[in-house]
């Protein structure tokens, strides 16, 4: 699974319009339609970490932050398993996961 460069650390939300950081680390300045987090802002200037934020986020109700009406269908439970995926398989250096079947 190829993770997207659009997509939120924050909440996984996978719409951002760019990367949150660029090859040289610099900030996008976005703010995250789904949970409001603003990289450069959030972060680098009031020192918030993602997990922090997600928490503080997740505690809420995990709302929708935009004034602009939320996608259709849109899931935050399915967003933040796809984000929780997604980190797995970089700890794991993109290979899966390995399973093990039990056999009755």
């Amino acid at each position: 699974m190829k993770t997207d460069p659009t997509s939120c650390p924050v909440c996984g939300y996978d719409k951002l319009d760019e990367p949150p950081r660029n090859r040289t680390g610099g900030a996008s300045m976005e703010i995250c339609a789904c949970c409001g987090f603003q990289f450069g802002v959030t972060d680098d200037d009031k020192g918030i970490s993602y997990d922090e934020y997600r928490q503080g986020w997740i505690s809420d109700g995990m709302p929708w932050t935009s004034k602009q009406k939320a996608p259709k269908g849109w899931n935050p439970q399915t967003q933040l398993g796809n984000l929780a995926r997604t980190a797995t398989l970089k700890r794991v250096k993109g290979r899966p996961p390995r399973l093990f079947l039990q056999t009755a």
